[in-house]
Protein backbone atom coordinates (compact mmCIF):
# COMPACT_ATOMS: atom_id res chain seq x y z
CA UNK A 1 0.00 0.00 0.00
CA UNK A 2 1.08 3.61 -1.21
CA UNK A 3 -0.18 6.69 -0.22
CA UNK A 4 1.51 10.27 -1.23
CA UNK A 5 1.85 13.22 0.26
CA UNK A 6 3.51 16.99 0.45
CA UNK A 7 4.90 19.00 2.86
CA UNK A 8 5.55 22.85 3.08
CA UNK A 9 9.29 23.51 3.38
CA UNK A 10 9.66 27.25 3.58
CA UNK A 11 9.26 30.13 1.27
CA UNK A 12 8.13 27.99 -2.38
CA UNK A 13 9.34 24.49 -1.63
CA UNK A 14 7.94 21.42 -1.30
CA UNK A 15 8.86 18.19 -0.26
CA UNK A 16 6.74 15.59 -2.17
CA UNK A 17 6.70 12.07 -0.82
CA UNK A 18 5.20 8.82 -0.65
CA UNK A 19 4.28 6.44 2.22
CA UNK A 20 4.82 2.55 2.11
CA UNK A 21 3.75 -0.12 4.15
CA UNK A 22 2.22 -3.52 3.81
CA UNK A 23 0.33 -3.52 7.49
CA UNK A 24 -0.56 -1.15 9.64
CA UNK A 25 1.07 -2.33 12.30
CA UNK A 26 2.42 0.22 14.67
CA UNK A 27 5.54 -1.68 15.88
CA UNK A 28 7.44 -1.74 12.48
CA UNK A 29 9.89 0.18 11.88
CA UNK A 30 10.29 2.54 9.67
CA UNK A 31 13.18 3.70 6.52
CA UNK A 32 13.63 7.31 5.15
CA UNK A 33 14.78 6.68 1.48
CA UNK A 34 17.06 9.73 0.53
CA UNK A 35 18.13 9.54 -2.73
CA UNK A 36 21.22 10.56 -4.68
CA UNK A 37 22.57 13.91 -6.75
CA UNK A 38 20.92 13.82 -9.87
CA UNK A 39 17.91 11.59 -8.44
CA UNK A 40 14.32 11.74 -7.26
CA UNK A 41 12.18 9.63 -5.16
CA UNK A 42 10.74 7.51 -8.72
CA UNK A 43 13.79 7.19 -10.27
CA UNK A 44 14.68 3.58 -11.73
CA UNK A 45 14.68 1.29 -8.61
CA UNK A 46 13.69 3.25 -6.20
CA UNK A 47 9.51 2.79 -5.95
CA UNK A 48 10.15 -1.42 -5.92
CA UNK A 49 12.69 -1.30 -3.10
CA UNK A 50 10.53 0.64 -0.61
CA UNK A 51 7.67 -2.20 -2.22
CA UNK A 52 10.08 -4.94 -1.21
CA UNK A 53 11.10 -3.65 2.12
CA UNK A 54 7.39 -2.74 3.25
CA UNK A 55 6.92 -7.04 2.23
CA UNK A 56 9.76 -7.18 4.68
CA UNK A 57 7.79 -5.61 7.65
CA UNK A 58 9.55 -2.28 7.03
CA UNK A 59 7.71 1.00 6.29
CA UNK A 60 9.33 2.93 3.79
CA UNK A 61 8.99 6.89 3.33
CA UNK A 62 11.07 7.55 0.01
CA UNK A 63 10.86 11.63 -1.14
CA UNK A 64 11.97 14.28 -3.18
CA UNK A 65 14.45 17.14 -1.13
CA UNK A 66 12.41 20.61 -1.78
CA UNK A 67 15.42 21.65 -4.24
CA UNK A 68 16.49 18.48 -6.36
CA UNK A 69 15.26 19.98 -9.33
CA UNK A 70 11.92 18.04 -9.94
CA UNK A 71 8.55 19.54 -9.40
CA UNK A 72 4.98 18.53 -9.78
CA UNK A 73 5.78 16.14 -12.76
CA UNK A 74 7.30 14.30 -10.33
CA UNK A 75 10.16 12.54 -13.03
CA UNK A 76 11.34 15.46 -14.99
CA UNK A 77 13.81 18.16 -13.88
CA UNK A 78 11.60 20.94 -14.21
CA UNK A 79 12.80 23.20 -11.72
CA UNK A 80 16.68 23.70 -12.74
CA UNK A 81 16.71 26.84 -10.58
CA UNK A 82 15.99 25.06 -7.28
CA UNK A 83 18.75 22.82 -8.48
CA UNK A 84 21.62 25.27 -9.04
CA UNK A 85 20.92 26.74 -5.01
CA UNK A 86 20.37 22.97 -3.28
CA UNK A 87 23.06 22.19 -0.33
CA UNK A 88 23.60 20.00 2.38
CA UNK A 89 22.22 22.39 4.43
CA UNK A 90 18.68 22.39 2.49
CA UNK A 91 18.94 18.65 2.27
CA UNK A 92 19.51 18.44 6.22
CA UNK A 93 16.41 20.78 6.76
CA UNK A 94 14.31 19.15 4.58
CA UNK A 95 15.19 15.87 6.45
CA UNK A 96 14.71 17.62 10.02
CA UNK A 97 10.78 18.73 8.86
CA UNK A 98 10.32 15.77 7.22
CA UNK A 99 11.09 13.68 10.47
CA UNK A 100 9.15 16.08 12.74
CA UNK A 101 5.75 16.06 10.17
CA UNK A 102 6.30 11.91 10.15
CA UNK A 103 6.85 11.25 14.24
CA UNK A 104 4.67 14.48 15.42
CA UNK A 105 2.15 15.64 12.13
CA UNK A 106 1.71 13.08 9.80
CA UNK A 107 -1.38 12.19 11.18
CA UNK A 108 -2.77 8.10 10.07
CA UNK A 109 1.03 7.60 9.53
CA UNK A 110 2.54 8.43 12.53
CA UNK A 111 0.29 4.86 13.45
CA UNK A 112 1.34 2.77 11.51
CA UNK A 113 5.08 2.33 12.29
CA UNK A 114 7.34 2.23 15.53
CA UNK A 115 9.08 5.64 16.22
CA UNK A 116 11.59 4.35 18.99
CA UNK A 117 12.84 2.27 15.28
CA UNK A 118 13.60 5.08 12.87
CA UNK A 119 16.11 4.25 10.29
CA UNK A 120 17.52 6.77 7.33
CA UNK A 121 18.84 5.06 3.80
CA UNK A 122 20.75 7.26 1.61
CA UNK A 123 22.14 6.20 -2.04
CA UNK A 124 25.39 8.00 -3.18
CA UNK A 125 24.80 11.85 -2.06
CA UNK A 126 22.11 10.96 -0.17
CA UNK A 127 24.24 8.51 1.86
CA UNK A 128 25.75 11.57 3.12
CA UNK A 129 22.95 13.35 3.57
CA UNK A 130 21.86 9.97 5.75
CA UNK A 131 24.97 10.60 7.87
CA UNK A 132 24.75 14.24 8.28
CA UNK A 133 21.30 14.17 9.54
CA UNK A 134 21.35 10.91 11.11
CA UNK A 135 24.22 10.76 13.38
CA UNK A 136 24.42 11.87 16.73
CA UNK A 137 20.18 12.18 16.37
CA UNK A 138 18.79 10.64 19.28
CA UNK A 139 15.79 10.10 16.60
CA UNK A 140 17.36 7.96 14.25
CA UNK A 141 17.92 4.28 15.41
CA UNK A 142 20.90 3.23 12.27
CA UNK A 143 22.14 4.85 9.43
CA UNK A 144 22.63 2.65 5.89
CA UNK A 145 24.49 3.60 2.93
CA UNK A 146 24.13 2.83 -0.63
CA UNK A 147 27.13 3.16 -2.39
CA UNK A 148 27.44 6.27 -0.76
CA UNK A 149 30.28 8.98 -0.55
CA UNK A 150 32.57 9.16 1.97
CA UNK A 151 33.40 13.11 1.16
CA UNK A 152 30.82 15.64 0.14
CA UNK A 153 32.65 17.44 -1.87
CA UNK A 154 31.82 16.19 -5.34
CA UNK A 155 32.97 19.18 -6.94
CA UNK A 156 36.00 19.23 -9.13
CA UNK A 157 38.63 22.41 -10.04
CA UNK A 158 36.95 22.81 -13.09
CA UNK A 159 33.63 23.39 -12.25
CA UNK A 160 34.81 25.47 -9.42
CA UNK A 161 37.00 27.82 -11.85
CA UNK A 162 33.39 28.30 -14.07
CA UNK A 163 31.16 28.82 -11.32
CA UNK A 164 34.03 31.12 -9.45
CA UNK A 165 34.35 33.00 -12.93
CA UNK A 166 30.42 32.95 -14.13
CA UNK A 167 28.72 32.93 -11.06
CA UNK A 168 27.27 29.62 -11.98
CA UNK A 169 28.80 25.91 -13.28
CA UNK A 170 26.87 23.08 -15.44
CA UNK A 171 27.23 19.43 -14.98
CA UNK A 172 25.82 17.39 -17.85
CA UNK A 173 22.90 15.07 -16.91
CA UNK A 174 23.76 12.43 -20.21
CA UNK A 175 20.35 10.75 -19.38
CA UNK A 176 18.08 13.96 -19.86
CA UNK A 177 21.00 16.14 -22.06
CA UNK A 178 20.12 18.90 -20.11
CA UNK A 179 22.66 21.09 -17.85
CA UNK A 180 22.57 21.10 -14.40
CA UNK A 181 23.68 24.63 -12.76
CA UNK A 182 25.55 24.28 -9.72
CA UNK A 183 25.77 28.30 -8.30
CA UNK A 184 28.25 29.48 -5.64
CA UNK A 185 25.85 29.16 -2.78
CA UNK A 186 26.55 25.29 -3.31
CA UNK A 187 30.51 25.50 -3.50
CA UNK A 188 30.03 27.93 -0.25
CA UNK A 189 28.27 25.49 1.75
CA UNK A 190 30.64 22.94 1.38
CA UNK A 191 33.51 24.60 1.53
CA UNK A 192 32.69 26.78 5.03
CA UNK A 193 31.28 23.65 6.89
CA UNK A 194 34.48 21.16 5.89
CA UNK A 195 34.63 20.35 9.96
CA UNK A 196 30.76 20.05 10.60
CA UNK A 197 30.22 17.91 7.01
CA UNK A 198 33.43 15.36 7.64
CA UNK A 199 31.76 12.20 7.55
CA UNK A 200 34.72 10.00 8.53
CA UNK A 201 34.53 12.31 11.71
CA UNK A 202 31.05 11.97 12.12
CA UNK A 203 30.74 7.99 11.65
CA UNK A 204 33.60 7.99 14.42
CA UNK A 205 31.56 9.55 17.00
CA UNK A 206 28.04 8.66 16.66
CA UNK A 207 26.63 6.09 18.80
CA UNK A 208 24.05 4.63 16.15
CA UNK A 209 25.54 1.88 13.68
CA UNK A 210 26.24 2.07 10.17
CA UNK A 211 25.50 -0.45 7.39
CA UNK A 212 27.44 -0.38 4.16
CA UNK A 213 26.00 -2.04 1.08
CA UNK A 214 28.64 -1.30 -1.80
CA UNK A 215 28.82 -2.25 -5.16
CA UNK A 216 32.04 -4.05 -6.06
CA UNK A 217 32.00 -2.35 -9.55
CA UNK A 218 30.87 0.97 -8.34
CA UNK A 219 33.12 4.01 -9.33
CA UNK A 220 36.70 3.47 -7.61
CA UNK A 221 36.10 6.73 -5.19
CA UNK A 222 33.32 5.28 -3.78
CA UNK A 223 34.53 1.44 -3.36
CA UNK A 224 37.45 3.30 -1.51
CA UNK A 225 34.96 5.64 0.25
CA UNK A 226 32.97 2.49 1.61
CA UNK A 227 36.77 1.16 3.06
CA UNK A 228 37.38 4.33 4.91
CA UNK A 229 33.96 4.97 6.23
CA UNK A 230 34.15 1.25 8.07
CA UNK A 231 38.09 1.78 9.18
CA UNK A 232 36.56 5.32 10.77
CA UNK A 233 33.13 4.33 12.04
CA UNK A 234 32.74 3.24 16.16
CA UNK A 235 30.30 0.42 14.80
CA UNK A 236 29.99 -0.70 11.37
CA UNK A 237 29.36 -3.37 8.88
CA UNK A 238 30.27 -3.29 5.21
CA UNK A 239 28.70 -5.51 2.58
CA UNK A 240 30.29 -5.93 -0.73
CA UNK A 241 27.75 -6.57 -3.42
CA UNK A 242 29.85 -8.60 -6.08
CA UNK A 243 29.10 -7.09 -9.57
CA UNK A 244 27.38 -4.40 -8.15
CA UNK A 245 27.58 -0.93 -9.89
CA UNK A 246 26.22 2.32 -8.87
CA UNK A 247 22.63 1.76 -9.26
CA UNK A 248 22.84 -2.48 -8.38
CA UNK A 249 22.67 -3.43 -12.07
CA UNK A 250 19.63 -1.86 -12.59
CA UNK A 251 18.21 1.23 -14.43
CA UNK A 252 15.56 4.58 -15.22
CA UNK A 253 13.14 3.59 -16.39
CA UNK A 254 12.97 0.60 -14.29
CA UNK A 255 12.88 -2.75 -16.58
CA UNK A 256 13.68 -5.58 -13.77
CA UNK A 257 15.25 -6.11 -10.73
CA UNK A 258 18.54 -7.74 -10.76
CA UNK A 259 21.15 -10.07 -8.34
CA UNK A 260 22.46 -7.39 -6.85
CA UNK A 261 19.59 -5.18 -6.18
CA UNK A 262 18.14 -8.05 -4.48
CA UNK A 263 21.26 -8.95 -2.13
CA UNK A 264 20.81 -4.83 -1.09
CA UNK A 265 17.56 -4.68 -0.36
CA UNK A 266 18.13 -7.92 1.97
CA UNK A 267 21.44 -6.92 3.36
CA UNK A 268 19.45 -4.03 4.65
CA UNK A 269 16.17 -5.72 5.84
CA UNK A 270 18.28 -7.55 7.87
CA UNK A 271 20.13 -4.93 9.35
CA UNK A 272 17.19 -3.39 10.47
CA UNK A 273 15.45 -6.29 11.78
CA UNK A 274 18.62 -7.07 13.63
CA UNK A 275 18.50 -3.43 15.38
CA UNK A 276 14.74 -3.53 16.58
CA UNK A 277 15.14 -6.75 18.56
Amino acid sequence: MMESFRIAAGEDLTIRGDFHAKSASPDQPLVIFCHGFKGFKDWGSSPYVAEQLAERGIAVVRFNFSCNGVGESLTEFDELEKFGRNTYAREVDDLTILTRWLLEDGGVFSARFDKEKLFVLGHSKGGADAILFGAGNPLVKGIITWNGVADVNLFDEKLRRQIAEQGVGYIANARTGQQMPITQAVIDDVDRNRDKYDLLAKVASMPQPLCIIQGREDYVRLVKGAERLHEAARESELHWIEAGDHTFNTRHPFAGTSPQLEEAIERTAAFVHARCT
